[in-house]
């Protein structure tokens, strides 16, 4: 065997490789990530992301399903070191600042890959981690000693297609892998109320979406949550754009029969905006 053959062999080893033996299985975890400046912040909300993560097995990667990477097709990150993504404007340079230097891992990568057939998975090597993955992850790590992967969001798929993608990633719990979505339940930024970008608070059509949402999460109706787009006004208000809301349907489908579920940091902000986090499993 020549030196392209053995990497190629090596790259391709089954989920029970060396890296990646059956280990306890992880929690998965929805994160309502909010304003990017969460990241620098202090607050209840950043508390709320580090006491999870006291709680929960220490990973030996995180697979990261971020609001802020749409996509053609389905692509998960496989380089070895990816960048941190500063996808914002506006805000102010201490923000820019920030680096979250985490690992890549490609044998991960392709093991996804793998997992995800017969979709057809990309492997990148050019995006690393946009805001919706670091600025939470740092939380919860703030060392940056854990690999990180980010999967996409297909924007040609629909609820169901994104809900079964996140089905066939449940082997990855049993192997040590953190599986976390990232955006927000109730996100419709053209109504978020600037001036109270602070204040806990929401509007009424907030507020009925959130509650709805929450009763469905905690009675394990899956299929209300599918047909968001079937719910009438105030989800129309919470979900005008779906990529916020899809990380949350990842981590549903990753849920198995009696697993207990917990929400925290469930606070509104700035009328239009709910911080609503989910775990699944511990």
């Amino acid at each position: 065997m020549n030196r392209r053959s053995f990497l190629k062999a090596m790259a391709t080893l089954p989920l029970m490789s060396a890296a990646f033996k059956a280990s306890e299985r992880m929690p998965v975890l929805f994160l309502g990530h909010g304003s990017p400046m969460n990241a620098i912040l202090e607050n209840e909300f950043v508390q709320g992301f580090r006491h999870v993560a006291a709680r929960i097995p220490r990973p030996k990667a995180i697979l990261c399903v971020s609001a802020h990477w749409e996509t053609d097709g389905t692509w998960v990150t496989a380089m070895p070191q990816p960048r941190t993504i500063h996808d914002f404007g506006g805000f102010p340079k201490a923000l820019f600042d920030v680096q979250y230097p985490a690992p890549g891992d490609p044998r991960l990568a392709t093991q996804t890959q793998e997992l995800l057939e017969p979709t057809r998975v990309g492997l990148d090597h050019h995006w690393g981690l946009d805001h919706g993955a670091w600025s939470v992850i740092k939380h919860l790590y703030p060392k940056a000693d854990i690999p990180v992967l980010q999967l996409s969001l297909d924007r040609r798929l629909g609820a169901e297609g994104h809900y079964a993608l996140g089905r066939q990633l449940a082997d990855l719990r049993d192997r040590g892998v953190l599986i976390v979505g990232s955006g927000n339940m109730v996100h419709n930024l053209g109504k978020v109320n600037w001036a109270r970008l602070d204040e806990i608070y929401a509007e009424d059509w907030a507020m009925e979406a959130s509650d709805r949402m929450k009763s469905c999460i905690l009675d394990g109706d899956h299929q209300t949550l599918l047909q968001y787009t079937k719910q009438g006004k105030a989800f129309e208000y919470a979900i005008p754009t779906p990529e916020h809301y899809l990380p949350l349907l990842y981590t549903l489908a990753l849920q198995r029969p009696g697993e207990q579920i917990q929400l925290f940091n469930d606070r509104p902000v700035a009328g239009a905006l709910t911080m609503t986090s989910v775990q699944i499993g511990m």
